[in-house]
C-alpha cells in the first residue's frame, strides 16, 4: 500500500468517526428526570444508554487522536518507523492497523 492509499484510508475513517460523533450527540445528553412520563426502570435504561454512548464517544476520540498522529507521521515522512526504536514496522502490522506507532517488540515492552 502506498502512502497515498494509507492517507485516503485514514482520512475516510476520520470522516466516518466525526460523522458518528455528530449523530450520536443526542444520546450523550443529560437524562431528564420526569417521573410522570418515565418510570424508574425506563430512566435507568436511559441512563445506561447515555453511559454507553459516552463510552463509545471516548473510544471514538481516542481513535481520532491515533489517526491524526498517523497522518502527522505521514506528513513528517516518519510513517512506518517505530517511535521507540526507529526500526521499520512490518507491513503486515500496518495493514492490520495503519495507526500503529510501534513495532511488536516495543509494543510488548510497554
Amino acid at each position: 500500500m502506498t502512502d497515498d492509499d494509507i492517507r485516503k484510508l485514514l482520512v475516510a475513517e476520520l470522516a466516518e468517526l466525526q460523522a458518528l460523533s455528530e449523530t450520536s450527540s443526542e444520546a450523550r445528553e443529560t437524562v431528564v428526570l420526569d417521573q410522570q412520563s418515565v418510570g424508574r426502570l425506563s430512566r435507568m435504561d436511559a441512563m445506561q444508554g447515555q453511559a454507553m454512548a459516552k463510552a463509545a464517544e471516548q473510544r471514538r476520540r481516542a481513535r481520532v487522536s491515533m489517526i491524526k498522529a498517523a497522518l502527522q507521521r505521514l506528513d513528517d515522512d516518519a510513517y512506518g518507523d517505530c517511535e521507540d526504536c526507529g526500526e521499520p514496522i512490518p507491513a503486515g502490522r500496518l495493514a492490520i492497523d495503519p495507526t500503529v506507532a510501534t513495532c511488536v517488540g516495543c509494543a510488548s515492552a510497554r
